[in-house]
């Protein structure tokens, strides 16, 4: 499977699981595409001052790798500040959230992977 810049489903959401601001998604795979072995695979980009609300996973787990900008990461009680080539695992039965404490937008790569892998 090939998809173009073009093709590439972009969401954008306000104050995201009780986070502030905005979040844009940009979806390169889905539970379909993945063959059921997750529901998310994108590009995540918080501009300044933005977050995404402390979560719980339950039934699966989510990794952000950061590719550019300065992140403060809520990881289960803890406060951690994350830059470019760190990353966040949030195992099943986990809560994490991701702020943008700096001057230029936020850009990582979200995955999201069940625990146990669907049948589709």
């Amino acid at each position: 499977m090939i998809k173009k810049s073009h093709e590439i489903k972009k969401d954008v959401h306000k104050d995201f699981r009780g986070g502030k601001g905005e979040v844009v998604f940009h979806h390169y795979m889905d539970e379909q595409s993945s063959n059921g072995a997750g529901r998310l695979f994108c590009k995540t980009v918080l501009p300044p001052g933005s977050s995404i609300g402390v979560h719980k996973h339950v039934g699966d787990h989510e990794t952000y790798f950061i590719l550019s900008g300065k992140a403060r990461v809520y990881d289960n009680g803890v406060l951690v500040e994350l830059g470019p080539g760190d990353m966040n695992h949030c195992l099943d039965g986990q809560e994490h959230g991701i702020e943008n404490i700096g001057d230029a937008d936020l850009v990582y790569v979200a995955n999201i992977l069940y625990t146990e892998q669907k049948k589709l």
